[in-house]
């Protein structure tokens, strides 16, 4: 089984950010001289976004901070690149035909031949997601979608690719709200799902961030539910694919949507967490990924201040938790 290879790279944006620093000390209510202070204002520039509406807020925060955010409003597809493809059609269909799949941290391409292996693959001859010529079960309408992608499924939708295609979610948009001016806190919070930790306060949010094209970085894919569904919902090339209900989603960074190159060499910015810090690529430019991030996958440095590096696009992951406090 071959390693996906990413197919084509979205030329990185060359509009430098304006790092506008703000201090974070004794006026906020940390409790913790030692927090580090060094945290930026959102620099949400309309420049270094593509699709979206943002206007100024007035917002309060998860630890009670009542301040100033953006809101972004955005639609339901990217304006950056395009969707799909995700189930190829036959078994004999080669990489391009079809999206990517997240497991094990590894990113694995959706062609014909993953298809027709996966009773290998998974150890399990239950798998057989194609008839007797060869052509793959994919859903084929929005009914199928909906059905398909319900953690009930029923048996008619089992060995079936699942589809869901941009002609499902025209009508709807997203709205994200994230404060200007980030708040550390003394201790963050991880996420209730996936690799931050176990699960915690009903409050914590689910999504992650907002890449610079308004999309949502979504909380990782429930690979074991679907794959115990006996279904498989790839994602492009991008990371992405479609729910009806939230439109078009990341579940990894794959170096496809709008980055800001940094003048340092640091990783290119990618988006934003919902805390308001910036989340940058896995790797600086040189090919290294920082060795001191925190269990958020956080750190800071004298230029950006707090800030994330996202996880491998294999870990189905982009960052484990927020260190800043999040609008309510």
């Amino acid at each position: 089984m071959k390693i996906f290879s990413f197919k084509y790279k979205i030329v990185a944006l060359t509009v430098a950010i304006i790092a506008h620093l703000a201090c974070s000390g004794s006026d906020e209510d940390t409790g913790d001289e030692n927090l580090d202070s060094n945290t930026q204002v959102v620099d949400m520039l309309e420049s270094n976004f593509t699709g979206v509406s943002i206007t100024t807020v007035p917002c309060t925060l998860s630890d009670g901070t009542v301040t100033d955010c953006y809101q972004i409003v955005t639609n339901s597809t990217p304006s950056d690149h395009s969707m799909g493809p995700w189930c190829p059609t036959t078994i004999d269909d080669d990489s391009d035909a079809g999206g990517i799949w997240l497991d094990g941290g590894e990113v694995y391409d959706v062609d014909g031949a993953f298809i027709k292996n996966m009773a290998t693959f998974y150890n399990d001859s239950n798998w057989l997601m194609y008839d007797e010529n060869g052509d793959i079960y994919v859903t084929k309408t929005e009914e199928d979608c909906i059905n398909a992608a319900n953690p009930n499924v029923g048996e008619q939708y089992e060995n079936f690719c699942v589809e869901c295609l941009p002609s499902y979610i025209t009508e709807i948009t997203q709205t994200f709200t994230i404060p200007i001016t980030p708040v550390l806190q003394n201790a963050g919070i991880l996420f209730t799902t996936g690799p931050g930790g176990p699960p915690g306060s009903s409050n914590v949010p689910s999504t992650r961030g907002v890449a610079l094209n308004g999309m949502e970085f979504s909380a990782p894919a429930p690979v074991d539910n679907i794959l115990g569904a006996y279904t498989l919902a790839p994602f492009d090339d991008a990371g992405g694919h479609i729910n009806v209900h939230q439109g078009y989603h990341y579940h990894a960074a794959t170096g496809f949507s709008t980055e800001v190159e940094q003048a340092d060499d640091h990783a290119a910015l990618i988006g934003y967490a919902l805390d308001g810090h910036g989340i940058y690529a896995m790797n600086n430019t040189d090919g290294s990924s920082p060795l001191d991030l925190d269990e958020y996958r956080g750190h800071s440095d004298n230029t950006r201040g707090y800030h994330y590096h996202v996880d491998a696009a294999g870990n189905n992951n982009f960052i484990n938790g927020l260190k800043g406090a999040y609008a309510l």
